[in-house]
């Protein structure tokens, strides 16, 4: 029986069919029940977006049928986002091109790719699926739970894990609420933890606090002490934790950072963890790519659990992951546990969109070009280091093990926020960083540099020494403005640069010029 047979027996009525290879529905005309139009198809214009900069790809000249969806009371128009809302269309494009001209050093942030994207926008975003592969509390979930299983076996495989020691929950929406979903689920209010200081190189979710006040909500509903560097050597003072840790007798112990540019000695950890009764835990976020291809020490080793980003060093989507032994660690279920303080303990449905997305480029970390790829990222930051010490700059340990530098900038006189208002100025695009010794984290002693999105767009070790020499060029105009201007407070200084009669624009032009000269070389990956 031809479709229109069947489609008639069924009481439809399906007008202007036409069949187009690898299609199941008709692309023109209208569908009826009963005599009530249920929908129809209309042809529509193309986008109206231009050729992109960024990829110079022509316009498309196909026209793309837009489903029109009308009922009792309903009438809905499938339109493209530029002919809906032109204005947030708009803004999209302003910030892909931001993105596309500027030289992109935060170490936090990292260019998908376009394969990534596709899965994070797509009808993934549509379903609801909260519980685990299995276990939901909704219907329809079959493709869900395939597509979730798929991801928590890539996760595994992507670091080497061995399914029956380790598992892994996909579902934290990034890393701060991975963290707090392990703390709900081996600690019971006030507990202790202990967690490297912010203002050295730590993380605000591992605990920080103030004198006067308890900005993090870790150190609001849990008992907090930081260990900190040696400020000699810019390392890690693992004698102090040690000592620290007998007295204060934490329950967990965090090793990882957001600004640390060494490696953990894991070993040590677990000693001192082991010997005060307390769970270790690894918050990889910054450096989770660099352990999936084994440039860095593997913490696995060593850690009863293991939390990280996916959007950072590892290029995927914004989301996080919890990582967590099999057995039985000092008598806690890890595994039920931490499941439980996912859902229902603190999320609701997951993001599939973005577990299709992760699923993605897991599957990438296992090839042999994300491997290459994190070797360039540690050769290119080194080399970056290298020269900025060539230039006199004094950087926190004196080097680097991973993905990003830290500047002290206090030998110079300056502060991470003037040299980042001038930077961005110009197109350069880092943060502002506290360093040993700050007391202030909005007008910190430092900043922070990163490899991991410009070696995702071409870059080698020749231009991360240019990188370092167009760096200091906005360092020294830095300089020339805190002298010229009259006030002292951070307020006067940018109110001074962004004046229309800024006496160094020009300098600060000519740096942006060429700083945009340079990145505009390198194709931008996804968009």
């Amino acid at each position: 029986m031809e479709a229109g047979g069947r489609a008639a027996v069924m009481g439809y009525s399906l007008q202007q069919p036409i069949s187009v290879k690898g299609s199941a529905f008709p692309l023109r005309g209208e569908m009826k029940l009963n005599g009530v139009k249920l929908w129809s198809v209309k042809p529509c214009k193309a986008s109206h977006l231009e050729g992109s900069l960024v990829t110079g790809r022509p316009p498309p000249s196909v026209s793309v049928p837009i489903p029109e969806m009308s009922g009792a009371g309903n009438n809905f128009v499938d339109y493209e986002l530029v002919e809906v809302d032109p204005e947030v269309r708009g803004i999209i494009d302003k910030e892909k091109e931001r993105q596309f001209r500027s030289l992109e050093l935060i170490a936090s942030e990292n260019f998908t790719s376009r394969a990534v994207m596709e899965a994070v926008g797509s009808c993934l975003t549509n379903k609801y699926s909260e519980g685990l592969p299995g276990k939901r509390y909704y219907g329809g979930n079959e493709y869900i739970d395939e597509l979730e299983t798929l991801c928590q076996e890539r996760a595994l495989a992507a670091f080497n894990l061995d399914g029956k020691q380790w598992g892994v929950n996909v579902q934290p929406l990034s890393g701060s609420p991975a963290n707090f979903e392990v703390y709900t689920a081996v600690l019971n209010p006030h507990d202790r933890i202990m967690g490297l200081d912010l203002p050295h190189g730590g993380h605000l979710s591992h605990g920080f606090m103030t004198p006067k006040r308890r900005v993090s909500g870790t150190s609001i509903y849990f008992e907090s002490m930081p260990y900190r560097l040696d400020e000699s050597s810019g390392l890690v003072d693992y004698d102090m934790l040690e000592k620290t840790a007998t007295l204060f007798r934490p329950k967990l112990i965090i090793a990882g950072a957001s600004a640390y540019p060494r490696d953990f000695d894991y070993p040590r950890m677990r000693k001192i963890a082991d010997a005060v009764g307390a769970f270790l835990m690894m918050d990889m976020a910054h450096i989770s790519g660099l352990v999936a291809a084994s440039v860095v020490a593997n913490p696995f080793e060593y850690c009863d659990i293991v939390t990280t980003t996916t959007h950072k060093s590892l290029r995927g989507p914004r989301g996080g992951m919890i990582f967590f032994k099999k057995d039985p660690v000092l008598g806690v279920d890890l595994e039920s546990a931490i499941n439980n303080a996912v859902f229902p303990g603190l999320q609701g449905g997951p993001h599939n969109h973005t577990i299709g997305g992760l699923a993605v480029c897991l599957k990438y970390a296992k090839s042999t070009d994300f491997k290459a790829y994190q070797n360039k990222v540690v050769s290119n930051c080194r080399a970056l280091a290298s020269r900025l010490m060539e230039l006199g700059y004094k950087l926190v340990s004196g080097g680097t093990d991973n993905h990003l530098v830290l500047v002290d900038l206090r030998p110079l006189g300056l502060d991470g926020a003037r040299v980042e208002k001038i930077l961005d100025m110009a197109s350069i695009t880092l943060n502002k960083n506290s360093v040993a010794g700050d007391k202030s984290a909005l007008v910190p002693g430092g900043i922070r540099i990163g490899s991991p999105a410009m070696t995702t767009r071409g870059f080698s070790e020749k231009e991360f020494v240019t990188v370092a020499d167009l760096i200091n060029e906005g360092v020294q105009i830095t300089l020339e403005a805190k002298n010229l201007v009259s006030g002292s407070k951070l307020q006067d200084f940018i109110k001074f640069v962004t004046s229309p009669e800024f006496p160094l624009k020009d300098k600060v032009l000519d740096l942006q010029r060429r700083v945009e000269a340079l990145t505009t070389q390198y194709p931008l990956p996804g968009l």
